[in-house]
């Protein structure tokens, strides 16, 4: 979706156009919240739309889509892995790592993962997949959400008519995430194949 089509349907449906857009983009579609976001806070400073009502919206948004993501990491992934995993040399003990880290670092991975373009749209599922503690999950990803949404209106506020020059500073973080989200797969498949060769 690009960014014109994003623009279209915030300003024409406001609250609700921001409601399923962050949604979306916390159940694994790849919707830039660093375009939704910066646009509802010119929109703010227009006086079109309510500025906290905004960065509320987006965070309670952003809290269904991750639980969306968070029950088919849960249910389906888990049932997923241990039914059809061996095929591409995951096992039960892969997620036994996966729940051991959550549960170490979960509250932190959740809260900076949703600071982090690309990362914060699939952190849910790990987060399901690993069985996280429900509530935990989702005081992190609320107390995530709303500070990047904050910062987002903000900052679309502050620039008012120039609020797309965001997307363009955030744009480099954008590539960090992706970074981050290869080297965990590069890492995974290392680990991976050092466990076999042990067996």
């Amino acid at each position: 979706m690009n960014v014109s089509h994003l623009t279209t349907i915030v300003i024409h449906h406001g609250l609700l156009g921001i409601f399923l857009l962050m949604a979306l983009e916390s159940c694994c579609i790849p919707i830039p919240s660093e375009v939704v976001m910066p646009l509802a806070g010119f929109l703010a400073y227009r006086h079109l739309l309510g500025f906290w009502p905004a960065v509320l919206v987006a965070t309670a948004a952003n809290v269904v889509g991750s639980l969306a993501a968070y029950a088919i990491g849960n249910y389906a992934g888990r049932a997923f892995v241990l039914r059809y995993g061996r095929y591409v040399g995951l096992s039960a003990r892969h997620l036994e790592r996966a729940e051991r880290w959550f549960h170490r670092f979960g509250e932190a991975t959740v809260f900076f993962g949703r600071m982090v373009p690309a990362v914060r749209t699939f952190v849910s599922l790990p987060a399901g997949f690993a069985r996280m503690s429900v509530a935990r999950f989702v005081l992190f990803s609320l107390l995530g959400s709303f500070v990047w949404n904050l910062a987002l209106v903000y900052g679309g506020y502050q620039l008012n008519k120039h609020w797309q020059l965001l997307d363009d500073h955030i744009k480099p973080f954008t590539y960090v995430g992706a970074a981050i989200l290869l080297i965990a797969l590069i890492w995974f498949w290392f680990r991976r194949r050092a466990d076999q060769s042990a067996e």
